[in-house]
């Protein structure tokens, strides 16, 4: 008896087919919220560097370009609220700075400070995605405790008060929604 090609045709795995995806790729966002996205990040970083370079003092994280990323162009997803953004940034440092202090500068202790990040955040509800970084920044730079301080703690309030302003001057847009 003949065999068809349906019979020998190879089964894809669930993982397999998990894997291939299958939907489409978001829309453009619309040109005006580009350019405000634009605007804002630019802005915001601006604020941030000219003062850490008027007051000569640390004030910017290269986590912080990836927050204006979701500040300015998503800001009413739960990642971008100024909670998630000021909380999210200081528990990840801290938490960098507790492993780097009690356990060392070795590989698995930057694995053990991301994931212990991301469970912090997850618990306090203050998921903040680019603060996820901040301990691989701790671990690369090795600061002092003054790192909670200049450049995390100030630089994300800097961020969010710029987000606030910023995100309310347009029509159609209401920054934050929730504290």
């Amino acid at each position: 008896m003949p065999v068809s090609n349906e019979d020998v045709s190879p089964q894809r795995s669930p993982f397999f087919t998990k894997i291939m995806g299958g939907g489409d790729i978001p829309a453009r966002a619309p040109w005006r919220q580009i350019l405000l996205a634009w605007t804002g990040g630019f802005l915001a970083i601006a604020v941030v560097a000219y003062l850490a370079d008027f007051s000569n003092t640390a004030l910017v994280l290269g986590s912080f370009g990836a927050t204006c990323v979701l500040v300015f162009g998503f800001p009413d997803s739960p990642f971008s609220q100024p909670r998630n953004i000021v909380a999210g940034h200081f528990i990840s440092s801290f938490v960098g700075l507790c492993v780097l202090t009690l356990l060392g500068n070795e590989w698995w202790c930057v694995a053990l400070a991301v994931g212990t990040a991301i469970a912090f955040m997850q618990i306090t509800r203050t998921v903040h995605p680019p603060a996820g970084s901040n301990p691989v920044i701790v671990m690369l730079t090795e600061p002092a405790w003054q790192f909670l301080i200049t450049p995390t703690l100030i630089g994300a309030l800097l961020l969010v008060l710029v987000a606030v302003v910023f995100n309310n001057l347009s029509k159609g847009r209401s920054y934050p929604k929730y504290w």
